[in-house]
């Protein structure tokens, strides 16, 4: 079946490192911290005391008064994101068909603090907010963008914990291949530094102990402790190529590759063999017509917690068997902390950025790993590069594995 190409338009990114892309690309090249102190909450009696927030959001920079109060954070983020990347894809709205746009945009665990006001006052017997569920719900992200500009077609919410955003990215470009869409705006979101989220991953005893924001989101180093939370949102302007041509638009990468799997292993752990995501990037790789080889940079999952990034320090060598030694990796997660949903969606941005610029990133606060872990994870500085096709990782809770493939277009 012959199948349409696809490529990247326009990038929008809402991020612990700034609120535009720009922002957020010089805070990895220069190596800044996005992680710091929580001052979202009051975490005293917590052991948790860092993560990756979002500074200086102000909702009424993006959008009317009337519709932030209609949106919770995660969808707010989404906005936000999304009137970046159509402004810099410079489509015009008012030319296009609107059922031939939509909308793939999804998050992991939607709006908890709403939740954590509105549950007591089922307890007390007070009266709940009538728009309670409708700020909650994880589609409300994709549906809240459609409304803002207008845009008719495919609508969905993926929602596959850690994985959420790219595959959010993936199913847009199959969409988009088989003819269903001619622009789709893609990516994840998530505004989950709170309470209940915090204990709750405490409990599973994978949040990083660490009070050092140098110290705390390791990935791929020996002493790494646990992950650190995040918040913000990544979105891709995703467009046929004949069409983006048509309108003489600049095009940033070609989207080449997508590979889905489930390890069927565990709710929590990845499998230990990396066969899962491996097969995912097998299953990437042979649909771009890409040999291991031609991979120059693959930015990693690596969350910094212990069975992550070695189960995905095998997993990439299943895939890459001899040239994964000869691959450049990095975790964009060591200077934003873990966006659960939107993590795959800002590490395309990364992506993207890295090959526009031949630059690959460090992994920030990783020095020294054990023996099995013996891959370049560019430690202690960034270095330019030649990028002609990188590789972008996910891993979700429930075994879900996602990779995606971008690759210049010459």
């Amino acid at each position: 079946m012959e199948t349409r190409r696809v490529v990247v338009t326009g990038m929008g990114a809402v991020t612990p490192l700034g609120n535009n892309v720009l922002s957020f690309w010089n805070g990895l090249k220069n190596g800044k911290n996005g992680i710091g102190p929580i001052t979202k909450l009051d975490v005293s009696s917590s052991p948790i005391k860092l993560a990756g927030e979002v500074r200086g959001f102000d909702p009424r920079d993006h959008m009317d008064f009337k519709s932030a109060k209609r949106m919770e954070l995660f969808s707010q983020y989404a906005v936000a994101a999304t009137r970046e990347a159509f402004q810099s894809s410079g489509i015009d709205l008012t030319r296009e068909d609107p059922f031939r746009m939509g909308v793939i945009v999804g998050c992991g665990i939607g709006a908890m603090q709403k939740h954590e006001i509105e549950i007591p006052k089922f307890l007390s017997g007070a009266k709940t907010d009538p728009l309670y569920i409708p700020l909650v719900i994880t589609n409300m992200a994709s549906a809240n963008i459609a409304i803002q500009f207008g845009l008719k077609g495919k609508n969905m919410d993926i929602s596959t914990a850690c994985a959420t955003g790219s595959h959010c990215i993936g199913e847009a470009y199959n969409a988009i291949r088989l003819d269903e869409a001619d622009v789709i705006v893609a990516g994840g979101t998530e505004a989950a530094i709170t309470s209940s989220a915090i204990r709750g991953f405490s409990a599973l005893k994978t949040l990083s102990i660490s009070a050092d924001p140098d110290q705390a989101s390791r990935p791929f180093d020996k002493d790494r402790d646990g992950f650190v939370l995040g918040e913000g949102a990544g979105i891709l302007i995703l467009e046929e190529y004949e069409h983006a041509r048509r309108r003489d638009a600049q095009i940033l990468a070609e989207v080449v590759g997508y590979g889905v799997t489930n390890d069927a292993y565990h709710i929590t752990s990845p499998s230990p063999d990396g066969s899962g995501a491996g097969m995912a990037m097998k299953i990437a790789m042979r649909q771009a017509s890409l040999l291991p080889s031609d991979i120059d940079y693959i930015n990693a999952h690596g969350t910094s917690t212990h069975l992550n990034d070695l189960y995905e320090t095998r997993a990439i060598k299943y895939a890459m068997g001899e040239s994964a030694g000869s691959i450049s990796i990095n975790s964009t997660k060591s200077m934003t902390g873990h966006l659960l949903g939107g993590a795959g969606a800002i590490e395309a941005v990364v992506c993207i950025c890295s090959i526009s610029d031949n630059f690959i990133h460090l992994t920030r606060n990783s020095s020294s790993c054990e023996d099995e872990l013996d891959l370049d994870y560019t430690f202690g500085k960034g270095k330019a590069r030649s990028v002609r096709c990188a590789m972008s990782n996910s891993l979700g809770f429930g075994g879900h594995n996602a990779t995606l493939i971008f690759k210049e277009v010459g």
